[in-house]
């Protein structure tokens, strides 16, 4: 039953870790690796216009919903302008006001976006009704009454209607009912776009216009990219205005929606805007935060960066630790090394991180041996256990000392770091190691005090390993799993492998037949 019940708590910790880690990935994007960089782009819109020497307000289009992409921050610019965000519904407009626009006035809006890791949540929205049908003038009404009867034939649903008429319409040598419905009209501009939805709406198709900006780095574009957008009843779907190909073109950055006038201004004329893009790397880790942040995502709660940076500092050791510990408790349940006490590889394994792991293990030896030796000479005095312990303490202080003023002598810099070493670990050490010498030898000792150099050279290199200091420290969850490790070790009833060497000979022969020499 307990081992059921051990098997369980161990599948939910592995199941639960694994699934937190999964989603910061998939839906977040934070990184496996340290040192990713993520491209973001950085779209600016410039506004100009002729002030006429009284009050201004500038009424502009600022993108909502951004289809694949995620906005990350956006800056507005305009000096001597009052600014005030109005958002109707889905739509967003930024209104720019002034007491007194005189000459030349420019107007920057700057949004910066990444793509977007996850499928947008759907947001229920009302089903929009069929347009009513247009009361089309002749020749146009027969035009497009036999056009979209021929493609009515040819077409099984709206969106394969769809498709077949912008094949039809867009086609180089288009025939009468084509050329009457193009008229004078230029393909591909935001005319041309009304113009399809004019005519879909003899057939009562849903259809809007779509601006964007397809990213491409180092651009610039005079005016956003219109798009065509159908509703067949139960979804929208875009479609290219000029092939008939379904779906948009790749990193394109949805602006708005509707045909709405992009900018009105209010006393001012000669308006004109125009769009410039370019893009920079980033942490991906800083663009996984950022994301989690606008997508309001309940794991952007769990980040460490929400902490002080001195507390991160903190963290990042701190969370290194249990993986300190594993390292141990494989040392000890698995191999079989004997260590001195529980945890003190894990505490000298962070002095390590102070001195640098060859330095550290110099002072190690050296403070020990020493202690050690003064150890054995108090104990000819006979003193109370405290009282001996608080003389180690002093003795392993003057020791730091002696060796940071040689050290500074010599020119060594990083014998300075000795005073960061943790004295109160080592006073511990020593008095632990003369204990073991006194009561089992000094080779019980030795073979401590070697162990726990080893393994705490080994949790030095774990521990400061840059990918897992990086794993750790954006995926705690990971605890979780070294949680459920910790179970599973507990549960461990094997032999240890320095056993397995020690009775080699035994297992090699178990029925006890030992050959005479």
């Amino acid at each position: 039953m307990k081992r059921l019940q051990s098997a369980l708590f161990v599948i939910t910790l592995i199941g639960v870790g694994l699934a937190i880690m999964y989603t910061k990935v998939t839906v977040l994007g934070l990184p496996l690796l340290p040192g990713q960089i993520q491209p973001v782009w950085a779209i600016e819109a410039k506004i100009e216009f002729d002030g006429l020497r009284r009050s201004a307000i500038v009424d502009f289009d600022i993108p909502d919903e951004l289809g694949e992409f995620v906005r990350l921050s956006e800056y507005f610019v305009a000096r001597g302008y009052g600014l005030n965000i109005e958002k109707d519904k889905r739509d967003r407009r930024a209104e720019w006001s002034t007491r007194r626009a005189n000459g030349q006035q420019r107007l920057y809006y700057r949004i910066e976006v990444v793509p977007r890791q996850a499928a947008p949540d759907v947001v229920d929205l009302p089903l929009p009704r069929p347009p009513a049908v247009p009361a089309y003038e002749e020749p146009l009404a027969s035009a497009i009454d036999d056009l979209l009867g021929d493609v009515r034939q040819e077409s099984a649903n709206v969106f394969t209607f769809v498709s077949q008429l912008l094949v039809t319409l867009n086609n180089p040598a288009p025939d009468s009912n084509a050329q009457i419905i193009r008229g004078n009209i230029e393909r591909g501009g935001e005319m041309w776009v009304q113009r399809l939805i004019y005519v879909l709406a003899g057939a009562r198709i849903t259809a809007r216009m779509v601006r964007g900006v397809v990213v491409e780095d180092g651009t610039s574009h005079q005016a956003l990219t219109p798009w065509l957008e159908v509703h067949n009843g139960k979804q929208w779907e875009g479609f290219d205005p000029l092939s008939g190909d379904k779906g948009f073109p790749e990193n394109f950055v949805r602006w708005s929606e509707g045909d709405t006038p992009l900018v009105q201004i209010e006393n001012g004329r000669n308006e004109h805007v125009s769009f410039a893009v370019s893009s920079y790397g980033q942490s991906l880790a800083s663009v996984a935060r950022e994301r989690a942040e606008a997508n309001d995502s309940w794991l952007s709660n769990t980040f460490l960066f929400n902490l002080p940076v001195a507390t991160q500092n903190v963290y990042r050791i701190l969370l290194m630790v249990p993986i300190g510990a594993l390292i141990v408790a494989l040392m000890r349940s698995v191999v079989g090394i004997p260590t001195v006490g529980t945890f003190m590889p894990i505490l000298v394994a962070i002095a390590f991180r102070e001195t640098e792991l060859l330095w550290g293990i110099v002072l190690f030896v050296m403070i020990t041996t020493a202690g050690l030796s003064l150890r054995f000479y108090l104990e000819r005095l006979q003193l109370l256990l405290v009282p001996r312990l608080c003389a180690v303490l002093v003795l392993v202080v003057l020791l730091m000392l002696m060796i940071s003023l040689v050290s500074a002598a010599l020119g060594l810099d990083r014998g300075f770091s000795i005073a960061l070493f943790p004295i109160v670990i080592l006073t511990m050490v020593i008095e632990h190691m003369s204990v073991v010498w006194e009561e089992s030898g000094p080779g019980t000792a030795i073979k401590e005090g070697v162990g726990t150099l080893l393994v705490a050279t080994l949790g030095y290199l774990v521990m400061t390993e840059a990918h897992l200091t990086h794993l750790v420290f954006l995926f705690p969850e990971i605890l979780l799993i070294l949680l459920a490790l910790f179970v599973l070790l507990g549960r461990y009833t094997g032999y240890r492998l320095v056993e397995l060497m020690r009775f080699k000979d035994i297992v090699e022969n178990p029925a006890g037949n030992v050959r005479a020499d």
